[in-house]
């Protein structure tokens, strides 16, 4: 009985060491390590070199970057930014929002597509979003948007080229000189060039189809970035397509050996939308459909998705859309990287909180069991209705579902 009262005490002593842990991560005091004993310690080097620590900081956000310079092609050329602004107040979100990564020191950011507008191309890439959110790029786990992929707004899509070319670098050949690959607009004969990527990079395998998925860990927490951009790859978004068949069956490999406690996936374009225009119901809808009911059914806890130029917090759901309190999945809904903002459908089933006119970036605490999320506005719309508070915040926390090595 003695044995057992001890180790009662012991068990509330540490779990009283790790809140104060938890604690700590998130009013950003330091990043707190535990030793072998589970005393707990900060980290002596300064971020980004110290250690992730017992609950490590994960921010996320999605549609980020404006266009730089004029319109190409037949785009228009209100469309090198959706606002309506001038370049000044167009980059002040994207600054804004990149400047608030900076300041939650994490330990990695989750990119939730839609990095570049119009479509992607390399030279965006370099001449805007790099000058932004470059000081922090090695730290960038990316999953690619529509517009890195698709025909938009009057311009070719390059399928991927410009966001594998500045995640993974760009290929040459033995003389130095850079090789380069082109994509043909179908409808018009548009030929675009841009650099080839490498094989192997930040972003993931970049192949003839442009794969684009992955894994990894992060403290406790098992992570999977996932490409939805299916509509132009072989099969298209078809559960039957070989491109969208390959990734899934990636995706139910990587779960099955998957046991950690808490899991956590994201693609671009939500299953579940706030806005009106729901994912379910769109090319990508069967896709995304899918990779919920794998994630169900293998327990994982969040999902994160951008396309919505929004802010949005979800009750956990099944993936008919079902409140699950039990043993659903909570959805965030994150596009409000600096982008044109969109309007919220506040009648959306299982919505429990939204924003729509502040730009701003969500910080995740990933602990062994949970999750605090805490999302703070950085910058309000410059279009925001007269009498719009000036910030806005949305704070919680969450249990881990338990990953497919754990009983329930």
């Amino acid at each position: 009985m003695r044995k057992r009262a001890m180790g009662l005490k012991l068990s509330r002593r540490m779990t009283l060491i790790a809140a104060t842990a938890i604690v700590a991560m998130i009013a950003g005091t330091g990043t707190v390590l535990a030793d072998a004993n589970g005393w707990f310690s900060s980290s002596d080097n300064d971020w980004p070199y110290n250690s992730t620590g017992y609950a490590p900081v994960l921010a996320t956000v999605g549609d980020i970057s404006c266009q730089p310079g004029t319109p190409q092609e037949g785009e228009s050329p209100n469309d090198t930014c959706d606002q309506g602004k001038n370049a000044t107040v167009r980059d002040a979100a994207q600054n804004a929002t990149a400047e608030q990564v900076e300041a939650m020191k994490p330990a990695l950011v989750a990119v939730l597509g839609d990095e570049q507008y119009q479509n992607g191309y390399y030279s965006d890439f370099e001449n805007s979003y790099d000058k932004y959110w470059g000081a922090f790029k090695f730290l960038q786990r990316p999953t690619p948007g529509n517009h890195e992929f698709y025909d938009n707004h009057g311009q070719t899509g390059v399928r991927g080229l410009g966001y594998f070319d500045y995640f993974n670098g760009i290929q040459h050949n033995t003389s130095g000189a850079e090789v380069d690959d082109t994509v043909t607009n179908p409808t018009n004969g548009h030929v675009v060039t841009q650099p080839a990527p490498q094989a192997e990079g930040q972003a993931g395998d970049f192949g003839q189809t442009g794969n684009g998925w992955y894994s990894y860990n992060l403290g406790s927490w098992h992570l999977i970035s996932l490409n939805i951009e299916c509509n132009f790859e072989p099969g298209g978004c078809s559960t039957s397509g070989s491109w969208f068949a390959s990734e899934t069956a990636w995706l139910a490999q990587d779960l099955k050996q998957d046991h950690a406690r808490c899991t956590l996936a994201y693609w671009h374009q939500p299953t579940f939308g706030s806005t009106g225009n729901f994912t379910n119901d769109s090319t990508e809808g069967a896709t995304a459909d899918a990779w919920w009911q794998l994630l169900y059914n293998h327990h994982a806890t969040l999902i994160l998705n951008g396309h919505d130029h929004v802010y949005s917090r979800f009750a956990p759901m099944d993936p008919s859309g079902n409140a699950d309190p039990r043993h659903g999945i909570r959805e965030f809904i994150v596009g409000t990287g600096g982008e044109s903002l969109d309007t919220i459908d506040p009648t959306t089933q299982n919505l429990q909180a939204w924003a729509d006119q502040y730009y701003g970036v969500m910080k995740l605490v990933l602990a062994p069991d949970g999750y605090h999320w805490d999302y703070q506005s950085a910058m309000e719309s410059p279009t925001a209705p007269a009498g719009t508070a000036a910030t806005y915040s949305d704070s919680g926390f969450g249990r881990c579902n338990g990953g497919s090595g754990f009983d329930h």
